[in-house]
């Protein structure tokens, strides 16, 4: 498969560029390396993460870290029960025209507008606010008194969960969560990791993230990746995998009718390439392999699949189940 020559120049600062940021980020953020290799994954392939966690994980600084390395404005919205869709978009106010005398309505913009969005507790607000957030990161625009207004892009949204209080919650239908492109969960660091946490912030220091990509690097990163080749035999590994998990048709294997009540839809096989291109050139290869379809299978499909009551029985998860798909593949 032939490449030009801009394209191959782009793909290797592409990944001169990742290297820098993860040293540049690794300053700051201890551990958490796949979670950061999979956020950049994200958007690179202009996808949205789900991150669930408890709190205490270093989920905001992560997410302002890559905010200041890559020189995007940043905004952090708390959901709470009492938020309201216009809290997040923006609300007209009245206000006298100095040059006319005229009263007239002005258009005051909200947080959403911003690059980078980290909507904390997502699922601690009412559907129709969570609504408002979900058609901006579809439509890359927001309604608002009747008008339209474009977002600036790149836009990226992050997530957050907690899986350990749900009571007074709003959990997100699955129609949703399919917006998502990944679903990352945030694990506690390990011993040596958790003291060095503990150093590092106990002390008088204050590290300065240096500005690596800029926003007209991101969105050149961004539409490279839509150019990047793949070969049928990839693609239809992960058009494969997906159907593979879809339960009670003509296809699907008994034991995955036994444990799933709902599987995966066409977006998953899309995020499934997008998200193999991104990893491929993140490690100097201009085309993606099957290896990078199954990379990419857990963070894509972790939040798209319903398990049924005999899975939970089973003490079955969806790791596990892809692992079974795999092997019935072979």
């Amino acid at each position: 498969m032939t490449q030009n020559n801009s394209d191959v120049a782009l793909a290797e600062q592409l990944k001169e560029r990742y290297e820098q940021l993860r040293k540049e980020l690794n300053r700051v953020i201890v551990g958490q390396d796949d979670i950061l290799e999979h956020l950049l994954i994200a958007l690179f392939a202009k996808g949205h993460c789900l991150l669930v966690g408890v709190p205490g994980l270093a989920k905001t600084l992560i997410i302002r870290s890559i905010g200041d390395a890559l020189n995007l404005q940043f905004s952090r919205i708390q959901f709470t029960p009492d938020l309201m869709p216009s809290d997040i978009t923006g609300t007209e106010i009245l206000e006298e025209n100095k040059a006319s005398g005229q009263k007239e309505f002005r258009f005051i913009k909200g947080p959403l507008f911003a690059n980078i969005i980290l909507a904390d507790e997502i699922n601690r607000t009412p559907p129709k606010t969570q609504s408002a957030l979900l058609e901006a990161m579809q439509e890359y625009r927001v309604t608002a008194a009747g008008n339209s207004f474009a977002l600036d892009e790149p836009f990226f949204v992050l997530a957050t969960q907690n899986p350990i209080e749900q009571e007074g919650t709003y959990p997100l239908p699955e129609a949703q969560l399919d917006r998502f492109m990944f679903s990352l969960w945030l694990d506690y660091p390990s011993t040596d990791e958790e003291v060095d946490i503990v150093k590092r912030t106990t002390i008088e220091e204050d590290i300065q993230i240096k500005n690596i990509i800029t926003k007209n690097q991101i969105l050149d990163f961004q539409n490279l990746v839509r150019r990047v080749p793949v070969a049928d035999e990839v693609v239809e590994e992960a058009v494969k995998l997906v159907a593979a998990t879809r339960p009670n048709t003509a296809q699907s294997d008994p034991k995955i009718s036994e444990w799933l009540r709902w599987g995966a839809g066409p977006r998953a096989s899309q995020y499934l390439v997008l998200g193999s291109k991104v990893r491929s050139l993140l490690q100097g290869r201009f085309t993606p392999s099957k290896e990078d379809i199954r990379s990419m299978a857990l963070p894509v499909l972790r939040h798209r699949l319903v398990l049924s009551y005999s899975a939970e029985a089973e003490h079955m998860n969806v790791g596990k189940i892809i692992d079974y798909i795999y092997s019935t593949m072979a």
